[in-house]
């Protein structure tokens, strides 16, 4: 394994060995370690001196269930803390089998110029491209497609990120030719402020993963599986209605969000739901199962069509479906599944952009439950980058701020997505502390709180919801460093093998021994390292806060409110 470092300004790529500190690290933890040695947190997070990194997880490219995950690192243009943005596709197994630990790319060209990053096993080339620039995302991977094959992996970025709007995603090509995100934080403005229209990836040639103890491995994948499979909620629920199941969940739980965060239940919640999708799916011989990486078992993704047959958006989730659903009141799904569509095609974060597309109808730009006004806002003015597109492509807290707006739902200017945190009150807490800014992934206390793995912590209730943020939180850091799906967690909360057998694999790839204490160890660790680059960048413990209205309004039905003094929110970071 090696690291390549593209320089931008230089317009070289250098291949060095991996530092003997950095050998068992990948994911989340290689990318932050990378960032707060390399990066200086005061820099301007689209200026020459960010860097962006992609490094596939530990297990990455293994033969492991669920092990197809690429993290992406660097300064957030949307929050200007640390960031990491996991997603799937195909460039996470690609860089693994060609002996890419991790990529850097540094500085800014000197020439207004576009350029493509090659790679494949001979390394990485810096190639101009002009002929794909001003293209959104689906054109561009046509295009490399026909250049370089179907198998080609294409991680690209669309118009906004070109225009280094903070809400811009790194789209990248999953094995069915649809996309997958690098989503939340704006990364895609980082990659375009490096003036990379899109990177490419050739795996032809590439050898496998060197396992240090293959026997111990396949033990362990064969148990991890099974557990995987064996989980009512990543065995069943998951693969038969994705992750949209939890909007009648949230519902009856009095945690979704309706309506830019006035109520915490949608009258109209039955038409947006998973079971709804599902049926709508199967009628129109669509697909309601996909994954999104090789390997994957529990297949939370689905093709969704339209009335017509034809493929209308894949990977359509609760996050997405929810925030144009129950928080701007549409009601029509194929006008949510159309926004989704355009917002793959254009690269914007699905989640920003909902929760800022409520925002929009608060401020007045459009009617609430607007269906057909959001898709033109989306395609006509955020993909196409006018004024107005350039105010909602740079998120939530922009539009805010345009129109002077106090219910902004945003914690360290990123939009917070999907749960209720007066009703659920540890995903609360995890939206306050997480060092990405408000982002349920980073300690889904969902799931202890309203799914019942891992125990029952009463969602109501103010008690043991700072220790199980902060436990989730621990483990996810581990999980988003394996290259694993999140999901994995749920068998791993209640299946003590599960858990094990992760454990064990990474212990049998690189021949060293982890434990659940080394887990944990770890786990801080990286935490520790993003507060202390949010820290130096500016921030405080004033940051880890949520909005003010959450205090000053109950939500029904429960009329539960935000009742955290700021010294048990500051309690989290005493580990």
């Amino acid at each position: 394994m090696h690291i390549v470092r593209v320089n931008m300004s230089d317009l070289t790529v250098k291949t060095e060995e991996v530092p003997a500190e950095w050998k068992t690290l990948g994911g989340r933890a290689l990318t932050t370690t990378i960032v707060a040695a390399e990066v200086n947190p005061t820099c301007h997070p689209l200026g020459p001196n960010n860097k962006l990194i992609f490094a596939p997880g530990m297990l990455s490219g293994t033969p492991a269930a669920n092990s197809g995950r690429m993290s992406c690192g660097g300064k957030s243009p949307l929050t200007y803390g640390i960031k990491e943005s996991n997603a799937g596709g195909t460039t996470a197994q690609q860089f693994a089998k060609l002996g890419i630990q991790a990529m850097i790319i540094e500085g800014i060209p000197a020439e207004d110029k576009w350029y493509r990053l090659h790679v494949d096993k001979d390394g990485v080339t810096i190639n101009e491209e002009s002929e794909v620039v001003g293209m959104q995302n689906f054109a561009v991977i046509g295009e490399m497609e026909k250049r370089f094959g179907p198998k080609v992996g294409v991680m690209t970025i669309g118009i906004p990120g070109e225009k280094r709007m903070a809400m811009a995603n790194i789209s990248v090509k999953d094995p069915d030719h649809k996309i997958r995100s690098h989503g939340r934080g704006g990364m895609g403005a980082v990659m375009g402020s490096k003036k990379i229209k899109c990177i490419t990836v050739d795996g032809t040639g590439a050898g496998k993963v060197a396992i240090a103890d293959p026997d111990k491995f396949k033990k362990a994948a064969r148990v991890f599986a099974k557990a995987l499979l064996d989980h009512p909620v990543s065995g069943q629920g998951l693969p038969t209605y994705g992750t949209n199941i939890l909007v009648n969940i949230l519902h009856e739980a009095g945690g979704l969000p309706t309506k830019n965060f006035r109520y915490g239940q949608w009258e109209h919640h039955d038409k947006i739901s998973g079971e709804t999708m599902h049926d709508t799916i199967v009628e129109r011989n669509g697909h309601p199962k996909h994954g999104c990486h090789a390997g994957c078992l529990i297949q939370c993704s689905q093709v969704y069509n339209d009335k017509d047959g034809n493929y209308l958006t894949s990977g359509f989730e609760y996050e997405t479906i929810w925030g144009l659903g129950a928080d701007c009141l549409i009601e029509d799904l194929d006008d949510i599944a159309t926004c989704d569509n355009i917002m793959d095609d254009i690269g914007v974060d699905s989640i920003e952009g909902v929760v800022c597309m409520g925002v929009v109808m608060e401020a007045g730009i459009i009617p609430w439950g607007d269906g057909k006004g959001a898709i033109r806002l989306l395609r006509e003015e955020v993909g196409k980058g006018t004024a107005l597109g350039h105010i909602i492509g740079n998120g939530t807290g922009s539009v805010g701020n345009a129109y002077g707006l106090t219910r902004v739902p945003v914690v360290k200017n990123q939009g917070i997505p999907a749960y209720d945190p007066r009703s659920v009150k540890g995903i609360g807490i995890t939206y306050a502390t997480s060092t990405m800014g408000a982002d349920h992934t980073s300690g889904y206390s969902i799931a202890t709180n309203i799914l019942k793995c891992g125990g029952f912590v009463d969602p109501l209730s103010k008690e043991g919801q700072v220790e199980l943020s902060r436990n989730l939180q621990i483990g996810t850091a581990y999980i988003d460093s394996t290259g694993m799906c999140v999901f994995v967690a749920f068998p791993m909360l209640d299946i003590p093998e599960c858990a094990e057998a992760l454990n064990d694999m990474v212990s049998a790839r690189y021949g060293i021994e982890l434990d659940n204490d080394g887990v944990a160890e770890l786990g801080k660790k990286i935490l520790k390292l993003e507060h202390e680059f949010n820290l130096a960048a500016g921030m405080s413990n004033a940051d880890d806060r949520l909005p003010e209205f959450f205090s000053l309004e109950e939500v029904p039905p429960h009329n539960a409110i935000w009742d955290f003094s700021d010294e048990e929110i500051d309690e989290f970071w005493n580990f």
